[in-house]
């Protein structure tokens, strides 16, 4: 601004529209999920298939610790589910916003 004048009709509106800090806290670390390559590389394999720590850990070409030690954060985060099948635990997205956030994000980055 090269003049120091606040649009309080505009101020208003916009804090009328912001949400909470409660709100804004919870996206800043449900986007934070997102932040790290191997969380992202599994979010983006689960949009495919179903698929244990072992598809993951052969899919990406990295360890199983590697994978079990990410997958309790994306769980915690509400980005994947599980669901036991016998002795395997088989991993996919919680839902379909996630995939969507993914697509989105992807087609960003292509534009």
């Amino acid at each position: 601004c090269e003049e120091h004048i606040v649009h309080m009709d505009a101020v208003e509106t916009a804090r009328s529209q912001m949400p909470g800090e409660e709100i804004t806290t919870a996206a800043s670390d449900f986007f934070k999920a997102f932040s790290d390559r191997t969380r992202l590389r599994i979010l983006t394999a689960l949009v495919s298939a179903e698929l244990c720590v072992c598809d993951i850990a052969s899919l990406l070409n990295m360890g199983q610790s590697a994978i079990s030690h990410q997958l309790p954060i994306l769980k915690q985060m509400r980005l994947v589910k599980f669901r036991r099948d016998g002795r395997s635990v088989l991993y996919s997205l919680a839902d379909s916003h996630i995939e969507t956030i993914l697509a989105q994000g992807m087609e960003h980055i292509g534009e």
